[in-house]
C-alpha cells in the first residue's frame, strides 16, 4: 500500500502460483513441439523456428484469453477469486511469452534484410486494402507494445502515482489488445493453416471471453436494479438497503444509489457502517470482501480500511468515501451522498441478539 513499495510482492502462495505458470508454459511449449514434429513430416516438415513461433504465440493467445475470463467468472463464482488475485502475474507471464513470440517473428521475417527489422515490419507489406495479403503482423505488434505497457505498469508504484483512474484507463486497453491479438491470428494463421479446429479454437476462445462478460454484466445490471429504493425520512431522502438479518455478519450488502454508484453496506461488531464499494487500488468490489481485524478488506488483493471512516489503518493512507447511516426497527438506511474521502461517521448501533 502507501508506505512503501518492494520489487515484486511475494509471498509463497504467489512462488507456487507463479511455479505452476511457468511449469504449465514449459509443459505446453513442450507438448507443442512433440506434437508438431509428429504430424509435420517429410514434405510438410516445420522448421524448428517455425514450430517455436507457432508454440509461443498460441500460448499466448490462449493465456491472455484466460486472463480475461478470470474477472467475470471471479464475479459469477467467487470460489475463484484466489486466481483474480494472482491475474497481474499472469499477465505479465503473458506478456513475455507474447514478446518471445514478437522477438522471434521479427527476426525470422525480418532480421535477414539489409534495412532495420522494426522499419522493415512496418513498411514492408502495405496491401491494407486486401484481406488475403493484409499485413498481419502490425495488429500483433500493436497489441504487444499495449501489453508492454501494462506489464511495465503492473506494480504498485505506478497505481499510486499515476492514479488509481489513469492506472485503471491504461489497463481497459486489454480489450482492445485483445482484439487485435483475434485479428493478427485471423489475418495471418487462419489464412496460412486452413484447418477448422484451429478456427474453431480461436472462435471459441473469443466467444467464451466475451460470453462471460455479457453474463457477469448482465446479472451486475439485474441486481443493481434490484438494488434501489428510496424512502423519506426526517425530509431526507434514504436508501433502503434491507433488513439487518440480511446482512451476514462481518460481511455486506451492497446498495446501489439513484445515481449507479454502489455502496458496501457492513454489519459488524453490533454496528452497520457504509464506504464505497470501490477499493481504491484497482477498484475491488469492497463489498464482495469481509471484516477482518475490524478492517474491510479488499476480496482481490487484500487492501484495508476501517468501515467507521473508510481510512486505511496506519502507517497506510488510503481513503475511500463513506455514507451516514441509521437503523429504523430492523430496516437499514443509507443517505446515498456521499462523504469526502476518509470523513468519519458515526456507526448506527443494532442488537445482535434479536437476529432471528
Amino acid at each position: 500500500m502507501s508506505a512503501g513499495y518492494v520489487a515484486v510482492q511475494w509471498n509463497p502462495y504467489k512462488r507456487r502460483y507463479d511455479a505452476f505458470v511457468c511449469g504449465a508454459v514449459v509443459l505446453y511449449l513442450g507438448m507443442f513441439g512433440f506434437v508438431g514434429k509428429l504430424l509435420f513430416r517429410g514434405e510438410h516438415a516445420l522448421s524448428d523456428e517455425v514450430l517455436a513461433l507457432r508454440a509461443l504465440g498460441s500460448c499466448a493467445f490462449l493465456m491472455l484469453s484466460v486472463v480475461l475470463c478470470i474477472g467475470p467468472a471471479a464475479r459469477l463464482d467467487r470460489r475463484l477469486l484466489p486466481i483474480l488475485y494472482n491475474r497481474r502475474h499472469l499477465g505479465v507471464a503473458t506478456f513475455l511469452v507474447a514478446a518471445l513470440h514478437g522477438a522471434l517473428a521479427l527476426g525470422y521475417y525480418h532480421g535477414f534484410g539489409r534495412i532495420n527489422p522494426l522499419l522493415s515490419l512496418l513498411t514492408t507489406n502495405t496491401s491494407f486494402t486486401s484481406l488475403r495479403a493484409f499485413p498481419f503482423q502490425l495488429p500483433g505488434a500493436a497489441a504487444l507494445l499495449i501489453l508492454f505497457l501494462m506489464a511495465a505498469t503492473s506494480h504498485d508504484f505506478w497505481n499510486r502515482n499515476l492514479s488509481a483512474r489513469l492506472w485503471k484507463w491504461l489497463h481497459m486497453l486489454v480489450y482492445p489488445a485483445y482484439g487485435l491479438v483475434v485479428m493478427h491470428v485471423a489475418l495471418g494463421a487462419l489464412q496460412a493453416q486452413r484447418t477448422w479446429w484451429l478456427a474453431a479454437l480461436v472462435c471459441a476462445c473469443a466467444a467464451t471471453v466475451t460470453t462471460l462478460h455479457l453474463v457477469a454484466g448482465s446479472r451486475e445490471r439485474a441486481a443493481d436494479r434490484g438494488r434501489t429504493s428510496m424512502i423519506e425520512a426526517d425530509a431526507t431522502a434514504w436508501l433502503e438497503v434491507g433488513r439487518v438479518d440480511e446482512i451476514p455478519p462481518d460481511r455486506a450488502r451492497i446498495a446501489c444509489a439513484p445515481g449507479g454508484e454502489r455502496i458496501a453496506v457492513f454489519r459488524y461488531d453490533g454496528r452497520i457502517s457504509a464506504i464505497s464499494n470501490v477499493c481504491a487500488h484497482q477498484g475491488g468490489p469492497l463489498g464482495e470482501g469481509k471484516v477482518v481485524d475490524g478492517c474491510v478488506t479488499c476480496p482481490w488483493h487484500g487492501w484495508q480500511y476501517r468501515p467507521a471512516d473508510g481510512q486505511a489503518p496506519p502507517p497506510f493512507t488510503e481513503r475511500v468515501a463513506t455514507f451516514r447511516v441509521r437503523v429504523d426497527g430492523r430496516r437499514v438506511l443509507v443517505d446515498p451522498n456521499a462523504l469526502p474521502p476518509g470523513t468519519p461517521v458515526e456507526p448506527a448501533f443494532v442488537e445482535e441478539s434479536c437476529d432471528a
